[in-house]
Formats: C-alpha cells, structure tokens, sequence
C-alpha cells in the first residue's frame, strides 16, 4: 500500500482532472442506479399490480418523496394514456438515463486520459533526473540492461497495471458504495447476510495478490537481466565473433529467456485466475442471495414485495460487476507495485555526491588546485592513500603509473564524480565540497581515453552543455583539434549525424570531436585522461601541437602514456599502488633512474 501511495502522489499535479474524472464517476453510478429503479415500475405495469396515485405528493429531496412523486406522473400518465403509453415513459427514459450514464463514462475517462499519461510522465522523467544525479560508484555496480529495463518496461508496467486500473479504482468503490446502501434501504436484514460473505472471498483475492507481486518482482529482474545480456553482446559483437563465442554466448542467452518464459506463465496463470475466481464467488455469493430473499419473499406478512425483491436482485447482480473489475485491479495493481518497488531503488538511492545548500559561487579560477591528505577507497579497496599534491595555475601537470596505481580515480576526485573519503581538495583555498557543483565542473574541460559522443550531428556534439554557441567558434574548436578537415569532407560537414557513439568515425576522429568539444568550452582547468591515445602518428603530432598552445598558460591535469604528452609537463607525478612515489620534471625523474625511469623504458603507461 505504501508504494501504491508513492504512485498515487503524482497525481496532485492534477488535481483539476481527478476532481472532474470522480465527478463524472459519480453520475454515472447515480444514472446507472436510476435507470435500474425503472424494473419495479417496469414490473408493477407488466404484473398490473400498479397502485395509482391521485393526489400530487409534495416533492422534497428524500428517496420516498421522490419515489412518490415518480408514481403520481406514472399514475397520471396511466390515468390520461393507458398503460402502454406508460410502459413507452418507462422506456424512454431508461434510455435517456443509460445515454447520460454512458456520456458521464466517457466524459470520466476523457479526464482521466491526461492524468494517467501525466502520471507516468512525470515518474519517467524522475527516474531519468536520477540517473543524471547519482554517482558513478552507483552505476558500476549496476547493469545497463537493469536500469533500462526500469525506465522502460517498469514504467510500462505501472502505466498499464496501475494507471489503467485508476478508472475502476475511482469509479467500481463509489459504484459498490452507492449500490450497498440502496441494498440496505431495501432489506437491511438480507444486505447483513450478504456483507458477512464478503471477507472470506477478499482473504482469498489477497492471498492470491501477494504470490502475483512477487512472481512479478522476479519477472521484471529477469528482463533487466535479458537486456543486459543484449546490450552487451551488441557493444562486443567484434569480441564474441573474433572468439568463436557465439554458441556459448547464444545458449546464456536462451537460458536467461527459458527463465523468463516459465516466470512470465507462472504470472499470467495467477493473473488470470482473477476474473474466473472473483465470478465464482460472486455467482456463489448471489445464489445464497436468492435462496435467502426467496425465503422472506415467501413467508407470510413479509415486508420485501417479489417485484421489489426482483429490483434487489438485479441490483446485487450489477454489483457483480464493479466488484469484479475491484478484483481485478487489486490484481494488476499488485502487479504494479512490483515495478513501483524497483523504481523506488532508483529514486530513492543515495545521491552520495550532494550539494551543500548554502553553497558558494565560484566562476574563476585565480591560484591553486591542491590535494590535502587525501585518501579514498571503493568499499574496502583502497585506491588513493595520503595524496598531497599542489597544482599552481597555469601550470601542467602529468600523472603516470602502472595499470590500477589511482590516476583516473585522482582527477575524478576533482569535479566531483566521486568524494574522497578521507582528506580535502581545495581550489583557491575552498574546500569544493563547499562550492555549488554546476560551478565546480564548469571551470573543468574533460577529455577521456573512453570518447564519450551522442547520437546527433557532428555541431551538436562540439557545441554540447553549452548554449547560443555560433558556428564560427565551433569551426575554430575544430581546426585547433585538427577536425576541421575531415569534418568539412563529411556529407553534411556539421550538420552530419555521427549515429550511436560516433560509429560512422574512426577512432581518432572520435577523439578528436571530444577535444574540440573541451577546447570550445575553454576552460580555467583542463582534465585530460590519455586524450591523444586514441590518434595516429600524424594526427597526434597536429592535436599535441595544438593542445600545448591551449594548455599554455592554463591548469591542466595530463594522465599519459606517451613520452610526447607528458616531456613538457610543468610537474610529472607518479603513482604507484595508490601513492605518489615520485615526483618532479621530466629530466629530473630520469636522472633519479627510479621508477619513472622504468616505465619510460617500457613506453607503456597503463589507466
């Protein structure tokens, strides 16, 4: 029920079209109800058992004066025309009154339309907003295919097990709330009779309820699984072809699907034992009425007239119904809130990197970047150990070391993609846990050796996070990352879409687009991790050329392993086993014939 509320929160955005949708709900009960009274006139014509009424009854807003004064114009109408042209009234308005029920419906469902769709709009893009906020550490150690498949079929999920079940949820209650108490102002004694049936066949629907949330739960976690499997096997087709993998790779595929069927049949039999169940009981529960009522309506002196007792059973028979779709939607609804609960996993997970609310502005960059003490650890391993380092501005500084040493993990401390767990990091002596995060990152140019393009033209990748951007300064990013020329040979130049991730580019082209994409932004600091690994001999020597000119005068963190990218560095510093073991310019390192001196002599320089 709490996650069921957690849904239904939503819909306080819109709150115009629930009021109107229950509104409409209500005259359709109340016409529905209306039009099912006409069967005891109806029956009391038929059976000429209809008692005339000659003097006009005082109308009041009371179920027996309106009931009077509806027999004084059927009286009246008998009286002037004859009974046929009184059983024609009746008909008549039994279809005036089904139109208004029926329009009433519609009109219900009109309203509803842009609540259920809102709904699950508004849940998407919560889920979406979350992804964009939470760490990386909460991505690492979740599957691809997982979260797509929440925001995707999860979603789905709610919008047909439980926005769809809105309609009944608001519409079947008031329908059996409004029915109830006509049964109870009919026969109280026989409407108690009934009422007592009722909790063994909702002991029955809930347990039922229960084992379909979970066999759910297990079907959605299994579709996360599948997509996944999918979503890797796309991204290294070149891998699992090369390795001869694709029957083994195919058969963990078919597993996984086996999987799924059998927990998708194992769903869909409890599911749909809802409808046959809940008609069961409620065809049981309107024998016992029957055997009951005829009972009362038998015994001598009784207060429950047949025509009247004929008018309770079809009412109780229209109960059916609501109380069916009630069934059903509990059904769908527990269906649902399994889905509901995974989403919550994501929306409700730690954001781990949060902003301060008083946070401090900071748009420039006018002394130092400086490392104070700093450890930091992934759960129990530990990464980064007692890192002291000063980097003044306008400096370049480079960071070399084996494979694992805590490279990428030292300049991800700085934009805050993760938070050290130990120590400080201050920029012009602000601790950058203090500053607002927007900020933080906006005085930082990234490239990675991972080129990190999207699906849209060649411009818009260049010109990406930043706004009212002319095509002159991107042209000019361009030709400073040496792009410009194999950018203008493109079918549409700029205006080319690159497809998924760049897929149409070769690699050093793809890298090149992300270094014109930093250069563009011109930053305070430039963050480079092993930006130029990616490019041939000649296009590195062109970017290197350029990217010494951009770095000229500008912080800039350099993680390399080539000996042209990092010979100038204003500062090497090496790390190795998750601390810096050395430091100093290039020649001072080699003279030292230290580590430093070992991994130039291996040319290799793992991230």
């Amino acid at each position: 029920m709490k996650r069921l509320l957690e849904i239904l929160r939503y819909i306080k955005n819109y709150k115009g079209f629930a009021s109107l949708n229950v509104l409409f709900n209500v005259l359709s009960v109340l016409f529905n109800l209306f039009s099912l009274t006409m069967v005891i006139p109806f029956l009391q014509l038929l059976f000429d058992t209809t008692k005339l009424v000659y003097e006009r009854p005082e109308l009041a807003w009371n179920t027996d004066a309106i009931g009077n004064y509806f027999n004084y114009l059927i009286s009246s109408i008998i009286i002037e025309h004859g009974q046929v042209q009184a059983l024609m009234f009746i008909s008549l308005l039994v279809v005036a009154l089904f139109f208004l029920k029926n329009l009433s419906r519609y009109l219900a469902m009109f309203f509803l339309a842009p609540l259920r769709n809102g709904v699950v709009r508004d849940i998407r893009n919560d889920i979406y907003h979350r992804i964009l906020i939470l760490p990386l550490s909460y991505f690492s150690e979740q599957r691809k295919g997982d979260i797509m498949s929440r925001i995707t079929n999860d979603v789905m999920n709610i919008e047909w097990s439980i926005m769809q079940s809105l309609e009944m949820l608001f519409r079947e209650p008031l329908t059996i709330i409004f029915f109830l108490v006509t049964l109870i102002i009919i026969s109280p004694s026989l409407t108690l009779f009934v009422v007592l049936l009722l909790p063994i066949a909702m002991l029955l629907i809930a347990f039922i309820g229960k084992s379909l949330r979970r066999t759910s739960a297990r079907s959605q976690r299994q579709l996360g699984t599948i997509l996944s499997i999918v979503e890797e096997t796309i991204s290294g087709l070149r891998i699992i072809k090369g390795f001869n993998a694709i029957e083994k790779t195919d058969e963990k595929f078919r597993e996984q699907n086996n999987m799924l069927t059998r927990t998708m049949v194992r769903l869909f039999r409890k599911r749909d034992l809802a409808s046959p169940m809940s008609e069961f009981l409620s065809t049981l529960v309107l024998v016992v009425v029957l055997w009951f009522g005829g009972q009362l309506v038998l015994e001598q002196g009784s207060s429950l007239p047949p025509t009247v007792f004929i008018f309770y059973v079809v009412v109780f028979s229209q109960l059916i119904v609501p109380v069916k779709s009630v069934t059903e939607a509990y059904y769908n609804v527990q269906k649902g809130i399994a889905s509901a609960e995974r989403i919550r996993e994501i929306i409700d997970a730690d954001e781990m990197i949060v902003e301060k609310p008083d946070a401090l502005r900071k748009d420039d960059f006018s002394s130092a970047i400086e490392y104070r003490n700093v450890y930091f650890a992934y759960e129990k391993e530990q990464v980064l150990k007692q890192i002291n380092l000063i980097i003044p501005k306008g400096k370049m500084v480079a960071l070399v070391g084996a494979s694992g040493s805590g490279k990428s993990t030292l300049v991800d401390l700085l934009p805050r993609f993760y938070d050290c767990t130990a120590g400080e990091i201050l920029i012009d002596g602000f601790n950058i846990r203090d500053l607002r995060i927007d900020d933080l990152r906006g005085l930082m140019g990234i490239v990675t050796q991972e080129t990190i393009l999207f699906n849209d033209t060649v411009f818009n990748n260049i010109a990406f996070g930043m706004e009212n951007v002319d095509r002159e300064s991107v042209v000019a990013a361009a030709k400073i990352a040496n792009a410009h020329e194999f950018i203008s040979s493109m079918p549409d130049g700029y205006d080319t879409n690159i497809g998924d991730r760049g897929v149409k580019m070769s690699g050093g082209q793809r890298q090149r687009i992300s270094i014109a994409r930093a250069v563009l932004k011109n930053p305070p600091v430039m963050i480079l991790d092993e930006a130029t690994s990616a490019l041939d001999t000649e296009s590195e020597r062109l970017v290197q050329d350029a990217l010494l000119k951009l770095m000229k005068n500008r912080t800039s963190v350099v993680i390399a392993h080539r000996l042209s990218t990092i010979q100038h560095a204003d500062e090497i510093v090496v790390l190795d086993k998750a601390e810096i073991v050395e430091r100093g310019t290039h020649h001072e390192l080699l003279s030292k014939a230290g580590f430093y001196s070992r991994l130039i002599a291996m040319q290799s320089f793992g991230k």
